[in-house]
């Protein structure tokens, strides 16, 4: 009888042979020994000979579908796993050497960890990281079999964009501790190949407004339902896809509403929902920027949760001027009746102070060193990457003491204005 392995590798692929020979190519280099991973490969009904990749691996399950359940095809190579630790990758993208050993270290730590998500690097040296904390990419996370189990498991009924939400939320909700850890990285090839930006558009805007109703209370739920019916009505915009936006919002109004019964005594905690969203966190540090005699601050970035940072500036008395953001700019968009302008345009105004607004980690440090650049005034962002001390630790940015803002929390510019030179959109947010 075969010894039990200790990690189960789950891929979903469709029509990416030559991309997924490659990811399992760097498979056999994980740090661990052949009898201690297994491989188990979901191919969603390829046509390019995606099969014949089998042939030449020897040691990776193929499990061959007759039709594309998307990346959620997962679930079913969960299913079939015998680990007691699973590792979700996409067919373009492998753990760095190391990681997968600091993994079981973690989990072999914390025996209430469900979910460590890896940091995810890309080919240009940027990185990738999910809009909220404590919620993990799907391209690069470890979860605890048991833990997946108890939450109901990855569900396929999502097929792509924000399932990693919805998993994160049920894992939480099941008692789990779901974790994004600094020493764990994967390397996210992002090929080009089989991308659908009319099908990513539907599915962004029908899951997301799905993981709305299933996991946040009233009055919340309304108030992300709207912002995000804003704010991805605006992606579809600039991508010429807002028939497929308009498709996929009345999908997901239906699903989410059909939804919210069987997930009411399922919802985020309270201390759950403040992990994830902060909004007790942000109100605390605009009240202290309220008392060091702040009066207008600047929203930096149309970020995925900057309701938090709306309301906190609000709780806090402080006067939003503008939220600055290039992608999402144009002549009279506002959100929430506070206008969207162009960085150019924002760093005109008068201001205190500037805050930037997102609580995804990859965008928040580039936009406060980007600023910091342009203006002698002082650039505030709450929330750095992961931490992971050698015992394991980690630590987040809802941690901090109050007095810690004018250290890491607040960036000074150290020399003189000068014209803000834009850079290219951020690509590093996994806005699904």
């Amino acid at each position: 009888m075969s010894p039990r392995p200790r990690v189960s590798f789950v891929i979903a692929t469709h029509n990416r042979r030559d991309v997924l020979a490659h990811t399992l190519d760097h498979l056999a280099d994980c740090g661990l020994d052949t009898a201690d991973f297994e491989t188990i490969v979901v191919d969603n009904a390829s046509t390019d000979g995606t099969v014949d990749v089998a042939d030449t691996m020897p040691n990776a399950q193929f499990l061959r579908l007759r039709r594309n359940l998307g990346s959620c095809a997962k679930a079913i190579g969960a299913d079939r796993a015998s680990a007691p630790l699973l590792v979700f990758l996409d067919d373009d993208s492998w753990p760095r050497p190391g990681a997968i050993e600091r993994m079981i270290h973690h989990f072999e730590r914390d025996p209430r960890l469900g979910a460590a998500g890896f940091t995810v690097s890309l080919p240009d040296g940027s990185e990738e990281c999910s809009a909220l904390p404590h919620v993990f990419v799907g391209c690069g996370v470890g979860l605890r079999a048991r833990a997946l189990r108890s939450a109901g498991g990855l569900d396929p009924t999502f097929f792509m964009q924000a399932e990693e939400y919805d998993l994160a939320f049920r894992l939480m909700s099941a008692g789990w501790n779901v974790e994004v850890f600094s020493d764990l990285a994967v390397i996210h090839g992002k090929s080009a190949a089989g991308r659908d930006p009319e099908r990513t558009t539907y599915y962004d805007i029908r899951n997301n407004l799905r993981v709305v109703g299933r996991h946040l209370p009233p009055p919340f739920r309304g108030v992300y339902q709207k912002d995000w019916l804003q704010r991805y009505g605006w992606l579809a915009q600039a991508s010429n896809q807002t028939a497929a936006y308009r498709r996929g919002a009345v999908s997901g109004r239906i699903r989410a509403s059909l939804e919210q019964g069987r997930f009411a005594r399922r919802r985020l905690s309270a201390a759950n929902l403040e992990k994830v969203f902060c909004w007790s966190f942000i109100a605390r540090r605009m009240t202290w920027l309220r008392e060091q005699g702040v009066l207008t601050v600047l929203l930096a970035d149309l970020g995925k949760n900057v309701y938090a940072f709306f309301r906190g500036a609000r709780e806090a008395g402080l006067r939003v001027a503008a939220i600055a953001d290039d992608a999402f700019a144009r002549p009279g968009r506002a959100y929430r009746d506070i206008p969207v302008l162009t960085v150019e345009e924002a760093l005109r105004l008068t201001a205190d102070a500037i805050v930037v607004s997102n609580t995804s980690y990859a965008h928040a440090e580039r936009r406060a060193a980007d600023l910091a650049s342009a203006t002698r005034r002082v650039v505030y962002h709450w929330f750095p990457r992961p931490a992971a001390t050698s015992e394991g630790e980690v630590f987040s940015a809802a941690d901090a003491p109050l007095d810690g803002l004018t250290g890491s929390a607040a960036v000074r510019a150290t020399r003189p204005n000068r014209p803000w030179a834009p850079r290219p959109a951020c690509t590093g947010v996994h806005d699904a």
